[in-house]
């Protein structure tokens, strides 16, 4: 158990970061799944990007408050430009989903809910680079604090 322990300490944001990518991915497709089995019809490509757009939206609020408390643990005061960042590397992330969607099933014809699993994992490690790179990226003086 100490072994456990030592190992999600050293891995601690990783981890941490797949366990919320896990939770965003499952809040993107429950609204995802939820509007284009009752709502909209993933057959119409503005319908389906309409379900894709919502579903987004939804997960980067989710995403920005996890990421922010529990994966980056983010102490920056500048929360607005912080969730700035992180939108607009978000926005960056949904052109790709939008485009795998569009290829995948309104050019190639496969099954919108396959193709949105595996947009998904495109996705997730996108979002963490960026992420990491760009949007949490501790400042220097932030490391000794």
């Amino acid at each position: 158990m100490k072994e456990l322990k030592n190992i999600y300490l050293k891995q601690k944001e990783i981890i941490n970061y797949i366990i919320v990518g896990v939770l965003t991915t499952i809040v993107s497709l429950i609204i995802y799944y939820g509007l284009v089995l009752t709502i909209l019809n993933p057959e119409n490509a503005l319908e389906l990007q309409i379900a894709n757009i919502i579903s987004w939206i939804i997960s980067v609020i989710f995403a920005y408050i996890t990421n922010r408390k529990f994966v980056f643990e983010s102490k920056s005061k500048n929360i607005k430009s912080e969730f700035l960042s992180f939108v607009g590397s978000r926005i960056l992330t949904l052109l790709f989903d939008m485009g795998i969607m569009f290829v995948g099933v309104s050019l190639l014809s496969f099954s919108d809910k396959k193709m949105k699993l595996i947009s998904q994992v495109i996705v997730i490690v996108s979002n963490y680079v960026l992420s990491k790179l760009f949007v949490f990226k501790k400042k220097k003086n932030e490391s000794a604090i």
